[in-house]
């Protein structure tokens, strides 16, 4: 990924940074990007539904949460 000059010059000055005011730079930027998309979410939502229908309806599969986890201990 490229960044342009004003980011290049934004980057350099925050690594001059003490290592706490960094991460806290760091944790900013990440969680500038992590923003919800009321899209999706409204799929997820109809989706659970959906699962949650067909499971009673008798559709589904029911695996215990103890089958899974345990499934994957074994390893």
């Amino acid at each position: 990924m490229t960044m342009n000059a004003e980011a290049k010059q934004l980057l350099d000055k925050a690594m001059h940074l003490p290592a706490l005011d960094r991460a806290a730079v760091a944790e900013q930027l990440l969680s500038s990007l992590d923003t919800p998309d009321p899209a999706i979410d409204t799929l997820w939502a109809e989706e659970a539904e959906a699962r949650i229908d067909a499971y009673e309806r008798g559709e589904m599969e029911v695996v215990s949460a103890e089958d899974v986890f345990g499934k994957y201990e074994k390893r």
